[in-house]
């Protein structure tokens, strides 16, 4: 599955139409008819409905919508909120088809906001084709009010490929904007489902075949981001023989830890276990040793120099880390005195085994990215927004705004894996190739969540998984597993151990 951008649209629409030979007035009647197949999954006895249709192609998949209900014995009312002048093209066609037949049709010029607002109240399901993927700029009256009028009623609202308001590319909700309850998209999920405000606008989306092959973004060579599935991710889990041993699974080497952030590195350690690693080796502070060891006994330590509850600067030999089938480093790492001669240190004395940075990690190599594109193997940088607003030397919002240009740009010019963490995260190759993970909440948002994920990360990596794949798969088993975990406990009181548990439970769901 992958998620278009509006000009990828225009151009599969295009290619459907003019070189395949599907007239767009076709399409708009498929993509009526798909919707209403859904509105009916919602539909109860005596369900009535409201279609709100602007003058674009949006509005023309309304007022198929409209007929189409009415056809089936529906009571439904189409509002059409614009003159009817301005419908034109494919659009026009079903317009004339509607008018036509003499279906009842309720003009913007003829109702007052009273008028509108107790057509909302009376209905049972509202329907938005308002504005479609190609609307751009501000949201004039009466648009404007209407949008206002179904937010406030908190019926159950339906929106026609994308909430009216939402930017198909950007996800961005420049004022205001329809919230959906369910999007049912065309072909694909647009892009701006899982950017900046999008995802809080959709609701539940499902995209539906209206007849434009998927297959056409391979011909017109679309260089569109892939949207993870269960059955992708379960799929790029590492394969686990039943005849294999600790040697089998990997080793981890988890290097973090201060006096500050003992619990950090105590999540990824236990975390890359229960995801499978066949052993975990903490390196952390001296002083910390004692404190780490006593919370996990199924790990292995090595406690290293250090100054004040902080690593000091100290050179590894190849030897020490060669046992070692990958090294995630930066959890409660903290900031110290040295920090990027040290990481040289460990760059040079690794032999190329799959790096992970996160955290802190990322802090002290920001000055090292030079470094980082020259090692002899993948590197997989995992930072938050603002990690990566401290890497570019930029703002969150400027990340927040431009995430997919952003993730790509980077991976590509620094030759690393980049998985950009947020309510959507985003896993950039070094080729460019660009994944969404489209699941993820607030259950997410505690400290160590992260610390989790490097742990789940390093764990695949470890047992053998391509570093695509291996993100892939800990991206969406951390974010299912917090789902998961919230709906056993709630929303409020899900913690970093209570998502690995959820872990090992999804993990236990894919293998049956």
């Amino acid at each position: 599955m992958f998620a278009a951008g509006r000009e990828d649209m225009q151009k599969m629409d295009h290619y459907t139409i003019e070189t395949l030979g599907l007239p767009g007035a076709v399409l708009m009647e498929n993509a009526g008819a798909r919707v209403v197949e859904e509105l009916l999954k919602l539909a109860a006895p005596h369900t009535t409905f409201v279609v709100f249709a602007g003058s674009g192609n949006n509005g023309g998949d309304g007022f198929v919508i409209a007929r189409r209900l009415q056809d089936l014995g529906h009571t439904c009312t189409l509002f059409l909120a614009t003159d009817p002048s301005h419908v034109k093209g494919d659009a026009r066609i079903h317009f004339d088809v509607y008018t036509n037949r003499q279906l009842p049709i309720l003009y913007a010029k003829d109702a007052t906001p009273e008028t509108i607002r107790t057509l909302v109240n009376n209905s049972s399901i509202i329907v938005d084709a308002l504005l479609g993927t190609g609307a751009r700029g501000e949201i004039r009256e009466p648009i404007r009010s209407i949008i206002t009028l179904i937010n406030e009623a908190e019926k159950i609202t339906v929106a026609v490929d994308i909430p009216s308001g939402v930017n198909s590319d950007t996800g961005a909700v420049d004022d205001i904007a329809v919230c959906a309850h369910q999007t049912i998209t065309f072909v694909a999920p647009k892009q701006g489902f899982f950017l900046q405000q999008g995802s809080q606008h959709i609701g539940q989306w499902q995209a539906v075949d209206i007849s434009v092959p998927p297959s056409i973004a391979h011909e017109l060579s679309l260089e569109l981001p892939h949207v993870i599935t269960a059955e992708l991710a379960k799929a790029s889990v590492p394969k686990r023989p039943r005849h294999g041993h600790k040697g089998t699974f990997g080793h981890v080497l988890v290097i973090g830890g201060s006096k500050p952030y003992v619990g950090a590195p105590i999540f990824s350690a236990k975390a890359a276990l229960h995801a499978g690693a066949g052993l975990v080796t903490l390196g952390i502070p001296e002083t910390v040793y004692p404190m780490a060891a006593t919370q996990l006994p199924t790990a292995l330590f090595w406690p290293m120099e250090e100054v004040d509850g902080h690593l000091a600067v100290q050179t590894y030999t190849k030897k020490q880390l060669e046992t070692y089938d990958v090294c995630a480093v930066g959890p409660g790492l903290s900031r110290f005195a040295g920090g990027e001669l040290w990481m040289q240190h460990l760059l040079d004395s690794l032999s190329g085994q799959p790096l992970v940075l996160d955290a802190d990690g990322l802090y002290i190599a920001r000055n090292l990215l030079d470094l980082l594109r020259t090692y002899k193997g993948p590197v997989v940088l995992t930072p938050h927004p603002g990690e990566m607003a401290m890497l570019l030397q930029t703002t969150v919002t400027q990340v927040e705004a431009n995430r997919l240009e952003i993730a790509k740009q980077f991976a590509t010019e620094h030759r690393v894996y980049l998985l950009l963490k947020g309510h959507r995260s985003i896993l950039a190759t070094p080729d460019g190739t660009l994944y969404i993970n489209p699941i993820g909440g607030d259950a997410l948002g505690k400290g160590g969540s992260g610390d989790v994920l490097t742990g789940i990360l390093a764990s695949f990596l470890a047992q053998g998984a391509e570093p695509l794949e291996a993100m892939i798969a800990a991206t969406y088993l951390h974010a299912e597993a917090a789902e998961l975990q919230a709906d056993i406990q709630s929303h409020y009181g899900v913690t970093a151990p209570d998502i690995i548990e959820g872990c090992q439970r999804v993990l236990r769901q894919w293998s049956e």
